[in-house]
């Protein structure tokens, strides 16, 4: 409905001395509506405690249900804006329409209904929430001037270059929820990125703009709940600078060959929960990044990424279930348990980029109660990342990981993987416990690491102790 409830509800009460009979009178009426839905109501009540205790409980009643009548009243569908679900029609004027006119009546829930609904760029404001229904779709425009450039925040920095399908920004208590879908306009973005690829080994991903489905930055008490994500161009879900989010229960996918098309990126954020979530795509399925550079600690307001919590999630593709890095600072308690890597396809339990332009200090890493049925996949990764990185004259700076548990992992895998820090980096207290894996290549390379202990281990079979 166009229009929103108005509430405007008057009590009145006759108390008399203890005894007597007590009256409560109450009238409330919807605004702008006929005059049927206008409702008196008297109650008469017993002796005057009794009376007091009913009229606490009407007030109750009455709070819950005016509350749950202006809720309802404030969602709005795009139709009513003048969005079109047939796959082919711009919609991103009608959307954004009516998310200012939601945000203008004091806020509400967006709600995209069955269809295939096409835009570009949309940007949700404070009050205002994001709900597709099942058979909902959200589709991304593969017209690049449907994203107008602007400053964004994008691989380690602040820039001006392209903003998301989904954009929000300091927007606490949003939520995005539904059995809908969120896809972006793929294909076209990842065939020009491999294209220029092609002529130019030396291309950057931010030389070729591809939107990413959601950005989400300086926000308070953030939920993504139910939704499904494909066809990023780019990253899929980017929080930058949030504080206690909820991821729970997405999906998200990506083809093989579709370039940076990290699951959820959690860029300098604190307190963040990713639980029951369907991970695969062909780069980091969930990336835990912050500044990068040679002067990227400068700034000592820039907060570290910390309080992370990743459980009951499936990864299937991916470069790593979890990864810290490549654009890193400062990353502390990150705990990722009870997940399970499977399928065929490339993949790692945990992975540590160290930039060799960057300082970067990593610490109280633990991953824990994992499953692995993936026979291309490996158990961990800690090596530089030598990727497009640019010392800009100066010496290069030190990494720093300490305290790394990888604790209470079965399965079959590919390889153990590689533990090898750059040289100016300190790697201490790694330790591996309780974990009997089967490995096509027995492998194990570790070099460069202070305190390092195996408990339990059994590789093939036979019991390994790092010697």
């Amino acid at each position: 409905m166009a229009w929103r409830a108005g509430l405007d509800f008057r009590i009145h009460v006759n108390l008399l001395v203890p005894g007597d009979k007590c009256k409560v009178f109450l009238v409330w009426a919807l605004k702008k509506r006929p005059k049927e839905y206008h409702h008196f109501v008297c109650i008469v009540s017993k002796p005057f405690s009794q009376g007091l205790r009913g009229f606490a409980i009407l007030v109750a009643w009455l709070v819950f249900f005016i509350s749950n009548v202006t809720a309802a009243e404030r969602q709005l569908s795009i139709t009513a804006t003048g969005a079109v679900g047939d796959g082919a029609t711009i919609n991103t004027a009608a959307i954004q329409r009516a998310i200012d006119t939601l945000a203008g009546n004091g806020g509400g829930t967006l709600v995209i209904p069955q269809g295939k609904f096409l835009s570009g760029a949309i940007f949700l404001k404070p009050g205002v929430d994001l709900h597709l229904d099942q058979g909902a779709v959200l589709k991304g425009s593969t017209n690049i001037l449907d994203y107008p450039e602007m400053e964004t925040r994008i691989e380690g920095h602040s820039q001006v270059w392209i903003p998301a399908l989904v954009n929000a920004s300091n927007v606490d208590h949003l939520r995005i929820t539904g059995e809908g879908m969120i896809a972006g306009g793929g294909q076209p973005f990842w065939d020009e990125f491999w294209k220029a690829r092609e002529a130019n080994k030396d291309v950057t991903n931010l030389a070729v703009k591809r939107p990413r489905n959601i950005f989400i930055q300086y926000s308070k008490d953030v939920q993504i709940s139910g939704v499904s994500l494909r066809e990023s161009g780019f990253w899929n879900i980017h929080l930058f600078r949030c504080k206690h989010v909820l991821v729970d229960k997405v999906d998200i996918r990506a083809p093989d060959h579709s370039p940076s098309t990290d699951g959820i990126d959690v860029d300098s954020c604190q307190n963040v929960a990713i639980r029951n979530c369907y991970i695969s795509v062909d780069d980091d399925n969930i990336g835990i990044k912050g500044n990068k550079g040679t002067s990227a600690l400068d700034d000592k307001t820039f907060p570290p990424d910390e309080h992370i919590r990743i459980s009951n999630c499936t990864f299937g593709l991916g470069n790593a279930a979890l990864t810290l890095g490549s654009e890193a600072t400062l990353v502390r308690d990150v705990i990722i348990e009870n997940c399970k890597l499977t399928g065929t396809n490339k993949n790692c339990v945990l992975k540590l980029k160290l930039r060799p332009d960057t300082e970067q200090h990593y610490e109280n890493i633990v991953a824990r109660n994992i499953t692995v049925d993936n026979p291309t996949a490996e158990l961990v990764s800690i090596q530089p990342w030598l990727q497009f990185f640019d010392l800009q004259g100066k010496s290069a700076p030190s990494q720093s990981v300490a305290n790394v548990t990888l604790e209470n992992i079965t399965g079959a895998l590919d390889g153990f993987g590689r533990v090898d820090g750059p040289e100016k980096s300190t790697v201490k207290n790694l330790d591996f416990k309780n974990i009997n894996i089967t490995l096509k290549d027995p492998d194990v390379v570790i070099r460069n690491v202070m305190h390092l202990k195996f408990t339990n281990v059994k590789i093939n079979g036979v019991a390994y102790t790092g010697d």
